[in-house]
């Protein structure tokens, strides 16, 4: 019989690649995941890595169950599943990470919403991004996270999870009031050898930035970074510079600034859970909640900060 632990450790090695990886993930030293894979292999009756060197990979068949392990914690998460149904009302932690731009319009009110639906159930939220929050969902630090992805950059290789699509959340493209005009008839083009605003290198959200500057055939001069987007705001109201960032973060943007559409589909904000894990108690009222929020104001926000007045035009030409 195989061991579930062990056969998450191969998984893990599979889609991070080292030792190292795996056993911080595990809390356990690399030695000890080395010898745990040893025995899994005697456990399958099959050679499931070789060494090159100091690095491990897998053979053929240790991915093929690598690949497999996946079905397995799949049908583990049912089984719990259908034992904690049983239950009469959802109760207990339940752990939710949320991307910093969720925190106000999806976190806030879905915590409220639980509490007022199932007052035995304790929802806690801690801020995380998507690729961080994948690795805590696999290791059960978290139960469920709110987490985006943008359509430009294609499908993210996240197996082993659900996602569940809440709402779609443009992209913006955030400018001094007086360039207005310019950019409504221009696209970005006109904006080529102003200073731009950027998120981190290491963020979706500056790729995009960067991809639709280039498909306005330039590449954005970035004088400034910031981590949180919302604030950079403040620096686009002096008239300095111009920022891409989602219509999340643009409800409400300071005097001076103009705040319009890029073309074209931006990111869209989802619920990530374990594959199988969806139908336990818990995590199905988080999902039904944010449902039912996502059927109402939820899906207004994902539209509001580009909010025109009236007469106002909302979309620019390429």
């Amino acid at each position: 019989m195989l061991d579930v632990k062990r056969l998450t450790m191969l998984r893990d090695l599979a889609e991070h690649g080292r030792v190292t990886a795996v056993a911080e993930l595990h809390g356990v030293t690399p030695s000890a995941v080395s010898q745990q894979l040893r025995v899994l292999e005697t456990e399958a009756g099959a050679a499931l890595i070789r060494r090159e060197g100091r690095i491990l990979r897998l053979t053929a068949a240790g991915t093929a169950l690598a690949a497999e392990s996946e079905h397995v914690l799949a049908a583990l998460e049912r089984a719990e599943g259908a034992v904690r149904t049983l239950d009469a009302e959802p109760s207990g932690e339940l752990e939710i990470g949320c991307v910093p731009s969720a925190l106000a319009t999806v976190a806030a009110p879905l915590v409220a919403e639980l509490t007022a639906r199932h007052p035995r159930l304790r929802p806690r939220i801690v801020e995380s991004e998507p690729e961080d929050s994948v690795p805590r969902l696999k290791q059960h630090g978290l139960d469920l996270a709110v987490a985006y992805r943008y359509h430009l950059l294609g499908p993210p290789p996240w197996s082993g999870i659900t996602a569940v699509a809440l709402f779609d959340d443009p992209l913006m493209v955030a400018i001094p009031e007086d360039l207005r005009q310019a950019v409504e008839d221009g696209g970005l083009g006109p904006l080529r050898d102003r200073a731009w605003i950027s998120a981190p290198t290491s963020s979706a959200c500056h790729e995009v930035l960067v991809h639709a500057c280039r498909n306005a055939d330039f590449t954005p001069r970035i004088d400034h970074w910031y981590s949180d987007l919302r604030s950079a705001l403040s620096l686009v109201a002096t008239g300095l510079a111009v920022t891409v960032l989602p219509n999340l973060l643009c409800a409400d943007p300071p005097a001076g600034v103009a705040v319009l559409p890029l073309p074209g589909r931006g990111r869209t904000v989802e619920a990530l859970v374990r594959a199988g894990a969806e139908h336990q108690p818990a995590i199905a009222a988080a999902l039904t909640a944010l449902a039912d929020l996502n059927g109402g104001e939820t899906t207004r926000r994902g539209h509001r900060g580009g909010r025109r007045q009236e007469g106002e035009t909302c979309s620019f030409g390429t």
